[in-house]
C-alpha cells in the first residue's frame, strides 16, 4: 500500500522535537512516549500510528493532493529501527548508562532533522540498501 510521503516527515518533525525534550530534560518518559509511537508505526502501518493520525487529521486536509506516493514498506521498517533506537536509549537513561542514553537521543534526533527537515529517512535507506543485498534467487524453488 503507497502512502503520502508528507505524513512520515510531518511524523519525523515530531519526533525532532521529542528526542530534543530527551536530551534537554534527560526524561526517560518522553522516550517512552516516542518508543510507543515508533512501535506503533512498525506494527500497525503509519496511518494507524499516532502521528500518522494527526497528520490525516489535522494536517492532510489543509492540504492538496500529493504529487507521488511512495511505498510504505521503506518507512515502515524505518519505525522499526526508530525503535530499535529509542529502546537502547531507555535501557540506557534507566540503568544509569545516561551517555549511552544521551548518544541514542542524539542518534535518532539526527535522523529525525534529517528526514523532517531535508526528506533524507535514513531508515527508509537501510531498507533499501538491505533489499538490492539480498540475492536474486533468494526463495526461488520453495512452495
Amino acid at each position: 500500500m503507497d502512502i503520502d510521503p508528507r505524513g512520515p516527515r510531518f511524523g519525523a518533525l515530531i519526533t525532532m522535537v521529542m528526542f530534543a525534550a530527551v536530551l534537554i530534560t534527560g526524561n526517560i518518559w518522553v522516550l517512552a512516549v516516542q518508543a510507543v509511537a515508533f512501535a506503533a508505526g512498525a506494527l500497525l502501518g503509519l496511518r494507524s500510528s499516532p502521528y500518522g493520525l494527526l497528520y490525516k487529521w489535522l494536517v492532510r486536509p489543509r492540504l492538496g493532493p500529493p504529487r507521488e506516493l511512495e511505498p510504505a514498506a521503506p518507512p515502515r521498517f524505518a519505525q522499526a529501527v526508530g525503535l530499535g533506537i529509542a529502546a537502547i536509549g531507555i535501557v540506557g537513561y534507566a540503568t544509569g548508562a545516561t551517555p549511552v542514553g544521551m548518544a541514542a537521543a542524539a542518534a535518532g534526533l539526527v535522523a529525525a532533522i534529517l528526514n523532517g527537515v531535508f526528506g533524507l529517512c535514513l531508515g527508509c535507506e537501510m531498507y533499501l540498501l538491505i533489499r538490492r543485498a539480498r540475492p536474486a534467487h533468494e526463495g526461488a524453488g520453495q512452495g
